[in-house]
């Protein structure tokens, strides 16, 4: 399967990867061949991307890290969580966010189990979910993200047990900012956004005072939003005193806000996000981290459209596990026309020869 701007979707193209619904329940499931109202559904719903099957991409395998049965688990607990604090009173909460703490700690084992489980490269489904909520979502990719990074760095297992908490409960402190603040479709005004600023400070409060949650995994959610130069809050503080687990969150957390569809922008390609990331390493983030994110996850994913350097077109077949920025690619067109036998070009071996472009169209489309 191959991954397709939904501007290019056209009826009679056969949908690749099942797309759920802000229920996590399937709106469409993969193998229905599209009809002309499907395709305007999805652009209704401003889906933007959309895994196709089609002859050019059979056999390239596009699957997630994690079961949707897990994932569907670790957000609804996450969604309780967060909407308990905003109806529980302040002397039950303690109590109760133990409780809801301890079955997150229970999803979080079956994740890191999975991700145990499979070895590949960490990828990244591109609209296969519909977002009632960005922040419960978000909170879940981020987890992945990190364990990804830390598992690439060697924690052990009790601190990725730690970190991957943190990850979970990184923005809980949100649930306690005005939803119209949160979800504002448009640029914030400076109160408004020092007014987001505090969710870092809420959620450190919320976590440091319970007993089943480590004074680490609290310190997530207070300094994810740190930055090494100290351009970053709640308190400006640099390098030195940034905790290593918030320069893992951060790098984490910002390529999943660049990856996403968010209420004031489209979201970024995996490859562009990557390129935020490395403009900000040494003075925003962490070159290490990044480092490792490079090795841990799938920067041009399974079924990514891409041009190469020298003007080939193709398919992003396969990963090299360790060089992330150079898979192995099924080349579909040359010199202006699909060729009449696709072939496959790996770029660990023709280091002359780079990704150029990604999201591109093939003269058959």
């Amino acid at each position: 399967m191959r991954l397709i701007s939904t501007k290019v979707l056209r009826a009679g193209m056969v949908l690749g990867h099942t797309i759920y619904n802000v229920n996590e329940k399937p709106l469409l499931q993969a193998g229905v061949t599209l009809t002309d109202g499907m395709v305007e559904r999805l652009r209704f719903l401003k889906v933007q991307y959309v895994y196709i099957s089609d002859e050019q991409s059979k056999g390239i395998e596009v699957k997630e890290s994690v079961p949707v049965l897990v994932r569907q688990e670790s957000i609804r607990e996450m969604k309780e969580t967060f909407s308990s604090i905003q109806t529980c009173k302040q002397k039950n909460m303690s109590a109760m966010l133990e409780s809801k703490t301890s079955k997150i700690q229970d999803v979080l084992k079956s994740i890191m189990s999975e991700m145990d489980a499979n070895q590949d490269l960490l990828m990244i489904l591109s609209d296969a979910y519909l977002y009632d909520s960005y922040i419960f979502h978000h909170s879940y990719n981020v987890t992945l993200y990190t364990l990804a990074i830390a598992k690439e760095l060697k924690l052990p297992v009790k601190q990725l047990e730690q970190i991957g908490l943190g990850a979970m409960l990184h923005d809980i402190g949100k649930s306690m900012i005005e939803e119209s603040v949160l979800m504002k479709d448009g640029p914030l005004t400076e109160e408004e956004f020092e007014e987001i600023k505090k969710h870092t400070v809420h959620g450190f409060e919320v976590l440091k005072n319970l007993h089943n949650v480590s004074l680490l995994t609290a310190h997530c959610a207070f300094q994810h939003h740190e930055r090494l130069n100290g351009s970053g809050y709640p308190r400006g503080i640099k390098s030195e005193d940034i905790h290593p687990y918030a320069k893992i969150l951060a790098v984490a957390d910002v390529f999943d806000a660049c990856t996403s569809n968010r209420v004031y922008r489209k979201k970024m390609l995996p490859s562009d996000a990557l390129e935020i990331l490395l403009a900000g390493s040494g003075t925003l983030f962490d070159p290490t981290v990044i480092k490792a994110f490079q090795l841990a996850i799938a920067i041009y994913p399974n079924g990514l459209t891409v041009e190469l350097s020298d003007g080939r077109k193709g398919i992003v077949a396969r990963q090299n596990r360790g060089i992330s920025t150079r898979p192995i690619i099924r080349v579909v067109e040359e010199n202006e026309k699909i060729v009449k036998a696709t072939y496959e070009v790996d770029l660990s071996d023709h280091l002359g020869c780079t990704i150029a472009k990604t999201d591109i169209k093939f003269v058959s489309e």
